[in-house]
């Protein structure tokens, strides 16, 4: 779907393929694909390459399906996966994960365009790589200063140069097939089956990308489920073919030893260069495009300034988010070395994973009647995915989860001396509600024995503050081991004692 103009002055709203399936495919099908995958399939084999591909593309599509369950249900505003967190379990917990969702997002713009430019290092001998990176930068922050319109176009224009590098990559061959050789894996040492997937697990990130632009959709509600799952099922066959072609068509040799196999296989191999700067260019396109968006909303909901959450411009976009955007990533291009925050992003976005997944198994398990999604995912499911995104947080890399979480539980206890007053529920009290009641039903079913015996009272006090010494001894015998109520007898009629009560 193309985007729509809603008039001159007015924002652009984007359809299903243009706001949510480009961006995501581009940014699942990134630097990995290019570069790692012949890697991971010289190390782990055909058959154990698709059993990791299958465990890491199971958790995001699980994440896939909470994000489409949570999207259905409620009127979906800007801030991507901040606003479905935020709307959900309380804007404490999802400005603690807004926050840093904010940051990598912001901070990945380096990333990608890092390693754009080191891929262009060999025509631009003796040339400073930040230098370059920089006017990289400048381009794409240009780009979506000018339109949000312009940038997804440029995205559209992207994916065609990546689809025919992979039909490139297709279309070759090998001299002769390697594929038996190739089917069991032949790890080296210091590798093993859960290390590399842990090396593998990034490529199929980039699921949020897409609702990343919630508030620029013009039927979120629609766009996100569709989009977003038509991304993940297209990528995974991307992924399947690839590492089938690639054990086929190449020796393990030269599989584990040359990190760009694919232009050896490739019918006209310069196409596959085109592949990686695609793949970086489209990421950090769309990361730029996010960021600024999960900052707006954080603005709008007071965890930020609020005026870093205005709209100016002809579409009205965030450009003071942008430009906050920009500058934190110009910052990290400054400082070169990424490797030691690197870890601790990866962590920021598969936390984000497991709370949206999170949000969606806690409303579907305590049946909140206002949790009604068009597109309906058991709780287990939901449950799996976030178990799963933590079991890879640790397996990707402990000190960084625990950072990670030092860094949003001390957001969480700054937020919640804020004292927000919000205009929306959370599920906090649906969930102590199921809780409760679950809990009471089994008291009621089990058998008392006298050693297990609370007190529970009922005390005719009246005016608690007239009778503060019966309510006082009451307290004594309750000594906070059970429940104690105090009630207050009116009378005459009804229809005057409601006034006083």
């Amino acid at each position: 779907m193309p985007a729509e103009k809603t008039g001159a002055g007015k924002p652009v709203k984007f359809g299903t393929v243009s706001g949510v399936f480009v961006p995501n495919v581009l940014t699942i099908l990134g630097v990995i694909l290019f570069m790692r995958a012949g890697w991971v399939v010289g190390q782990a084999g055909i058959f154990q390459a698709l059993i990791i591909l299958v465990i890491a593309n199971s958790i995001t599509l699980l994440t896939s399906l909470s994000l489409s369950a949570i999207a259905t249900n409620t009127k979906v505003g800007g801030g991507g996966a901040y606003f479905l967190i935020s709307r959900s379990l309380g804007l404490e917990i999802g400005g603690s994960i807004g926050v840093p969702l904010f940051l990598a997002q912001a901070v990945s713009v380096a990333f990608y365009i890092i390693g754009f430019t080191e891929s262009l290092t060999p025509f631009f001998p003796g040339v400073d790589v930040r230098l370059i990176a920089l006017v990289t930068l400048a381009a794409i922050f240009v780009l979506s200063w000018l339109s949000a319109d312009l940038a997804v176009k440029a995205q559209n224009l992207i994916l065609m140069i990546l689809a025919v590098s992979l039909a490139s990559f297709f279309l070759g061959f090998g001299h002769e097939s390697y594929f038996t050789d190739n089917w069991q894996p032949a790890y080296q040492e210091g590798f093993e089956f859960w290390t590399v997937f842990a090396i593998f697990f990034p490529a199929v990130t980039g699921v949020m990308a897409g609702a990343a632009m919630s508030g620029d959709l013009r039927e979120p509600s629609k766009s996100i489920p569709l989009g977003t799952i038509a991304a993940v099922v297209l990528t995974f066959g991307v992924y399947v073919g690839q590492i089938l072609w690639l054990g086929e068509s190449a020796s393990r040799e030269s599989l584990v030893s040359n990190p760009l196999i694919m232009k050896e296989i490739s019918v006209y191999g310069p196409l596959i260069y085109a592949g990686p700067w695609a793949a970086t260019l489209s990421s950090g396109i769309a990361s730029l495009l996010g960021a600024p968006r999960t900052m707006q909303a954080l603005a709008m909901d007071g965890v930020f300034p609020k005026f870093l959450g205005r709209n100016s411009g002809p579409k009205h976009e965030p450009r003071i988010a942008l430009v906050f955007s920009g500058v934190l990533a110009g910052i990290f291009i400054l400082i070169g070395d990424l490797n030691f925050v690197a870890p601790i992003i990866s962590m920021f976005f598969l936390a984000t994973y497991g709370m949206v997944n999170l949000v969606a198994g806690i409303e579907r398990w305590v049946a909140n009647p206002s949790y009604r999604p068009s597109f309906k995912v058991h709780w287990i499911f939901s449950i799996l995915g976030a178990i799963g995104c933590i079991w890879v947080m640790v397996l990707l890399n402990v000190w960084a989860t625990l950072l990670a979480v030092v860094l949003m539980l001390g957001l969480y206890i700054y937020l919640t001396t804020r004292q927000y007053q919000t205009a929306f529920g959370d599920t906090w009290s649906g969930f102590w509600f199921s809780l409760v009641r679950f809990g009471l039903l089994k008291f009621y079913k089990s058998h008392q024995h006298i050693r297990n015996w609370r007190p529970v009272l009922l005390v005719l006090s009246g005016n608690p503050k007239v009778r503060s010494k019966l309510v006082e001894f009451a307290s004594l015998f309750e000594s906070k081991r059970g429940f104690l109520f105090l009630a207050q007898i009116l009378n005459g009629e009804w229809s005057q004692t409601i006034k006083r009560r």
